[in-house]
């Protein structure tokens, strides 16, 4: 009976590990992809002898090892580097203030591009032969690193030193959707009229900032780069993009390093431009919770619901609703049912039924009318309370969504998606 026993539990345990297997081999078929900041043999030389800065994070890494590390150990003069909102070594809290300091580890200066200094000026940029951006984005608008690559690239531009962007892969870029930011809108959370979901590398939507002259008119005077996984060291250049190898636009690039404290599943990472809209309401978007963007409630919501109750930790020193017990939804499944569910779209479907059983409805939206800047335009917030169905809202997006999938087909390196 025993040995019996035992064998069923080894069927089993085999079972579980070959589907996990295959799960995991489906979300990883980007093992085989090489980010831009690996391809050492291509821009080393690019580097040696000069003095270099670089904006960098905690998901900078060349295998196990921080980009700006592996580069000290191969010799390059590194003299500074700039660090985004979260911080060089990527443990601040959205939106927590990240001062100047010196990395413990290098001894080097941070600069924080976040906060009132998000752009490097003159005496930022003093001595400084070549600038290296190195990070790892999300391919969602209102997520501020391609504002911070935008403020970079202008710099660079502006001042006359060569920039070099190590590309890596979108883990949210086999598809386009969401509104088009409007005009009035602009600000950290969306710079340019793109729509939530851009479907880009780091790398192409640097080539779309320059190509359209999306950025300052002293920057786009220059407005010249070259493109090409050959550089060599006598080919001047302005901006320099490092491609990745065996990545396209149908990959899903499981990401090795959270980029920020509350995305560090693949889970919420895929969630997060359909729940990151709870930002802009008095619901709980599962910060101080172990899933972040894989939760929301509230709690006047009913009872009877998922049950969870928020409180300070590593990705949330303060946020709504905490020690306060709230009822919602848990959307928390394995990744690749998450694709699933959504298929290739924002779903809205959250949002929609959560405000249809929220008792306050001219309390769901928070008064500083933030959910117009995650969504770039004052229509959505209003197609919510008026009942409009998610058919109706997407349909309101296409127009913009066609115009901008033109101009991004000019700027892909990688084959598109299907």
């Amino acid at each position: 009976m025993n040995n019996l026993k035992n064998a069923l539990f080894v069927a089993a345990l085999l079972l579980y590990f070959s589907s996990y297997a295959q799960i995991t081999t489906k979300l990883t078929k980007g093992s085989a992809i090489i980010p831009g900041a690996e391809r050492m043999d291509v821009y080393l030389p690019l580097l040696k002898g000069k003095a270099v800065a670089v904006f960098a994070n905690q998901t900078s890494m060349v295998g196990n090892t921080q980009l700006v590390d592996t580069l000290l150990k191969k010799g390059i003069h590194i003299v500074k580097i700039f660090g985004p909102e979260h911080g060089f070594r990527g443990n601040a809290n959205a939106g927590e203030e990240v001062n100047d300091a010196l990395d413990k580890k290098t001894g080097l200066p941070i600069i924080s591009l976040y906060g009132d200094h998000k752009k490097p000026n003159k005496e930022d940029l003093k001595g400084i032969d070549v600038l290296v951006f190195d990070i790892q984005d999300v391919g969602v608008r209102f997520y501020t690193y391609i504002a911070s690559l935008q403020y970079y690239m202008e710099a660079a531009l502006e001042n006359h030193v060569p920039l070099l962007i190590l590309d890596r892969p979108n883990p949210n870029g086999f598809y386009v959707d969401g509104p088009i930011m409007q005009p009035k809108f602009k600000g950290f959370l969306g710079l340019q009229p793109i729509p939530i979901v851009y479907g880009m590398s780091m790398g192409e939507y640097a080539m779309m900032l320059a190509g359209e002259k999306w950025l300052t008119p002293e920057a786009n005077k220059i407005n010249s780069y070259n493109i090409t996984t050959q550089p060599t060291i006598d080919t001047p250049f302005h901006i320099q993009v490092i491609k990745c190898k065996n990545y396209n636009h149908n990959s899903k690039y499981v990401l090795p390093v959270g980029p920020s404290p509350n995305l560090k599943e693949m889970q919420s990472i895929y969630l997060y431009p359909s729940t990151c809209f709870f930002e802009g309401t008095v619901l709980s978007e599962g910060r101080g919770t172990d899933k972040p963007f894989q939760i929301f409630g509230h709690p006047s919501f009913p009872k009877n619901l998922y049950a969870f109750t928020p409180k300070p930790n590593e990705g949330s020193k303060s946020s709504k609703c905490f020690y306060q017990v709230c009822y919602g939804w848990n959307l928390s499944n394995t990744p690749e049912a998450i694709l699933k569910k959504l298929n290739k779209k924002i779903d809205l479907s959250y949002l929609i039924e959560a405000y249809k059983l929220f008792p306050g409805k001219d309390s769901f939206f928070l008064k500083n009318q933030f959910i117009n800047k995650l969504t770039g335009n004052d229509v959505f917030a209003q197609q919510i309370k008026e009942g409009k169905s998610a058919a109706a809202i997407r349909k309101s997006w296409e127009p913009g969504l066609l115009a901008f999938k033109k101009i991004r087909k000019k700027y892909l390196l990688y084959k598109d998606f299907e």
